[in-house]
Parts: structure tokens; C-alpha cells; sequence
């Protein structure tokens, strides 16, 4: 049994939306920029400044990125993570998890198409 035409109405269903597809790949992407600057980050902690608390009295520990950094006496800090890279990694996790979230709604909302 066929619809009748009804005026001002498209002859063609519109098309099907692509899914989340692009939104999978910019959170795959996200995750990998973040997992390397986990990594890097942890590299400078626990690899290149594997001496610091050896040489500095006032060590200044961070978990989450992980830093290890020495505090001066007169305020400097040195073996820190450098700035671009913290924003990166917090950046990074920001969008995995909105587009990660986004690409599961999207998913599970054109499922049943």
C-alpha cells in the first residue's frame, strides 16, 4: 500500500545521518594525544628527573599529570612540565570524553533507523 502524495512533502525520505563516525575518529585522536602526554609527562617525572629528590630539599609532587618538581628558595620551580603540554593533556581529556560521551548518544540514537 503506497502514501499519497501529499503536497510541499519530499518524494524521497530524507537521508540516513552518517552516525558517529567522525565523532569516533576525533575521539580516538583525543585519546591519543592525551595517552602520549600521560606518557611524556610520566617520562619527565620518572626518567629525567629521576635524581631530583636526591639533589633538592623541597620536592613538589603531583599525581594527575604526574610531576616532579623542585622547589627553590626563592620561589623558582625547575623540572616541572612545561605549560603547553598540561594544557594539552587536560585539553585532550576534555574532548575524549565530550566526543567519546556524544559518539555513544549519537550511536545508540540512530540504532534503531
Amino acid at each position: 500500500m503506497t502514501q499519497p502524495d501529499i503536497p510541499g512533502t519530499p518524494a524521497h525520505p530524507a537521508p540516513r545521518p552518517e552516525g558517529p563516525g567522525p565523532l569516533r575518529r576525533i575521539t580516538l585522536t583525543a585519546l591519543s594525544l592525551f595517552l602520549t602526554a600521560w606518557a611524556l609527562c610520566w617520562i619527565k617525572a620518572y626518567a629525567v628527573n629521576d635524581d631530583l629528590p636526591n639533589t633538592c630539599h623541597d620536592i613538589r609532587r603531583q599525581r594527575f599529570p604526574t610531576e616532579v618538581a623542585c622547589a627553590s628558595a626563592d620561589g623558582t620551580l625547575t623540572g616541572g612540565n612545561p605549560g603547553w603540554l598540561v594544557a594539552l593533556f587536560y585539553a585532550s581529556l576534555v574532548v575524549t570524553v565530550l566526543c567519546g560521551s556524544l559518539a555513544l548518544t549519537v550511536s545508540s540514537a540512530t540504532r534503531g533507523r
